[in-house]
């Protein structure tokens, strides 16, 4: 057989947080809680539950494959046209087909470092070479990416807020940014936290959309809808960008289960704004927290706090052994930080009732 290209073989694969039931099998626990992975630990609204069990229905019908009814509700919903949406197997899939439609062996790719893995993955496969920018003090350098810009960059990969830093960059920041990258560069915008944010100076990439139609957003179901284990996400661009991505894009991308659910989703706004208020209480309680702890963290503006160990790995460790699943950061270059989603109540009081005993 022959074998693969060389550039894959390096690549990292990625690996995500720990299973709740692989851990309580390994560890013999019988209660366990995860705070690794960025999920939404609320239970999804009663209207998407409802909708969920209906279309369950209709499991033995392919789904929807240009998923018409989302695709019009969230049209609606974020005042855009219908040309201008393409939904994938979470936001990751449509972070891959960006890729894949317009960079090519030996193309360049910025992104900062560390940021959201497939960035890098993604771009790897393809072949780019790339250039990763240091964070500056945990936020996006942007002079320095500036700065690295060429004719052979193909892609900008811009998360906001970023993951795992927790940061954003800012209106003026974002468009300042934009005048100075060649139209022929595509400049990605991975929103995925977006629903968190709770700062008037957030740029409105849609509006900035119309400006600069080189630059495309990313959003998701996954963080605060809930819909992680359904895998659901959605790309914002012009529509000749979308008419390209849906060319390499798979049929039947997205289930059933999934559409129906996102319909329900945002047809629940209260419910979902009632979550958004629980979690910035719960990002306070551990704040406080941990300061009371003698603990350093970063300012968040997500569902997730990135807070400095003294050995991030033995942290991690123990903690799983009180059944506590929190995300060791060495991976991304920062061994002495761990990565901490924002739980429940209950879960929040567990964890840093942990971290005291360790």
């Amino acid at each position: 057989m022959k074998p693969a290209k060389s550039y894959i073989l390096n690549i990292k694969p990625y690996v995500p947080g720990k299973p709740i039931g692989e851990v309580k099998r390994e560890l013999k626990l019988t209660s366990v809680i995860k705070l690794a992975s960025n999920e939404n630990p609320y239970p999804v609204s009663p209207k998407v539950r409802a909708a969920i069990v209906k279309a369950a229905s209709q499991v033995t019908r392919y789904p929807d494959g240009g998923c018409f009814i989302l695709r019009s509700a969230l049209a609606k919903f974020l005042k855009v046209q219908e040309n201008q949406l393409i939904f994938g197997n979470g936001s990751d899939e449509v972070i891959v087909l960006a890729v894949k439609a317009f960079v090519g062996e030996g193309d360049e790719v910025i992104i900062a470092k560390p940021s959201f893995l497939i960035y890098e993955i993604a771009s790897r496969i393809a072949g780019a070479k790339i250039h990763d920018v240091p964070l500056k003090n945990f936020c996006y350098d942007l002079p320095a990416m500036k700065a690295k810009l060429s004719k052979r960059t193909k892609l900008v990969f811009i998360g906001n807020p970023d993951n795992p830093s927790g940061k954003f960059i800012n209106t003026k920041e974002a468009e300042d940014f934009m005048k100075a990258v060649s139209p022929d560069t595509l400049v990605f915008f991975d929103e995925a936290y977006f629903e968190y944010v709770n700062a008037k100076d957030y740029p409105d990439t849609l509006k900035l959309m119309k400006k600069y139609p080189n630059l495309m957003v990313t959003r998701t179901f996954s963080k605060m809808y809930g819909l992680a284990g359904l895998r659901i996400g959605y790309g914002i661009a012009s529509p000749e960008i979308i008419d390209i991505l849906n060319r390499l894009r798979e049929p039947f991308n997205v289930n059933s289960l999934a559409q129906a659910a996102a319909v329900a989703a945002l047809a629940d706004q209260p419910y979902y704004r009632r979550l958004a208020k629980d979690i910035e209480a719960q990002r306070r309680y551990l704040y406080s927290s941990l300061k009371d702890l003698g603990f350093k963290y970063e300012d968040s503006f997500t569902n997730f706090i990135l807070i400095q160990v003294a050995n991030a790995s033995q942290v991690a460790a123990g903690l799983l052994k009180k059944g506590v699943i929190i995300r060791d950061m060495t991976g991304w270059g920062l061994p002495d930080y761990i990565r901490v989603s924002i739980g429940t109540a209950s879960e929040n009081k567990k964890f840093i009732k942990s971290l005291e005993e360790l």
